[in-house]
């Protein structure tokens, strides 16, 4: 029998491989396209199977709370996973690989961020919805591992997590929902804090704008004062 212990520690050493091993190019892409998505006030869908989905779901909640800075915008997103009668009926009426796609049909436009998540990269669903939402004029991203399958010939951007091993490529994809979240908070702050900045010297520099803002436009001469035409 083998030692617990050191399945876990090769397991554990493992992830930490494939974690360092993801390119952080990719990382940085899936972060500016985020951000432009919520700078134009456009919609984000994230969804999955099996523990995709339970990472799409989380991922989503991150990005919907643990990014807020009070004052500015929000993200606006959706795990098409938390659907569930949704999802069930077209499961049961149609078929299981619609159940992304036909959701998307409701309530996707042009410009939205779609986000798939499959290990794999061929889970039916998701390249159905993805394949939807690249002809729709989406933009479209895929989170997966092995050689990153059918998906990473369909989306404008493909991060594939350089393991054979699902749960390793879970366990990235979680990681990186976090990161990604955490980066995301950080760099709405920091506009903040610099937009606060800008404003507070502004004031401090030029008080006298300030004070001739309140002033009328047009200022008549007092009694017995001759003014000069230029």
């Amino acid at each position: 029998m083998a030692n617990p212990i050191s399945t876990i520690e090769s397991y554990l050493s493992s992830l930490r491989q494939a974690i360092l091993a993801v390119p952080t190019t990719k990382i940085r892409e899936i972060i500016d396209l985020i951000l432009s998505a919520r700078k134009a006030d456009k919609q984000m869908f994230l969804f999955g199977n099996g523990g995709s989905a339970a990472t799409a779901s989380h991922f989503a909640c991150d990005l919907a709370k643990g990014t807020i800075v009070p004052g500015k915008r929000r993200f606006r997103v959706i795990s098409l996973c938390d659907q569930i009668p949704v999802m069930t009926a077209w499961a049961n009426d149609a078929d299981y690989s619609e159940i992304f796609v036909e959701q998307l049909r409701n309530i996707m436009n042009a410009g939205d961020l779609v986000i798939g998540i499959t290990s794999s990269g061929n889970s039916p669903n998701v390249v159905k919805a993805l394949k939807y939402a690249k002809v729709f004029r989406a933009q479209t991203v895929a989170l997966t591992g092995f050689q990153g399958g059918k998906v990473k010939e369909i989306v404008d951007h493909c991060l594939i997590v350089p393991s054979s091993t699902v749960q390793i490529i879970e366990d990235v994809h979680l990681a990186l929902g976090h990161a990604i979240s955490i980066q995301l908070h950080a760099t709405i702050k920091a506009e903040a804090i610099k937009r606060q900045n800008v404003r507070r010297a502004k004031s401090e520099v030029f008080p006298i704008q300030n004070i001739l803002q309140d002033l009328p436009l047009v200022v008549e001469p007092a009694e017995g004062i001759k003014t000069t035409k230029l």
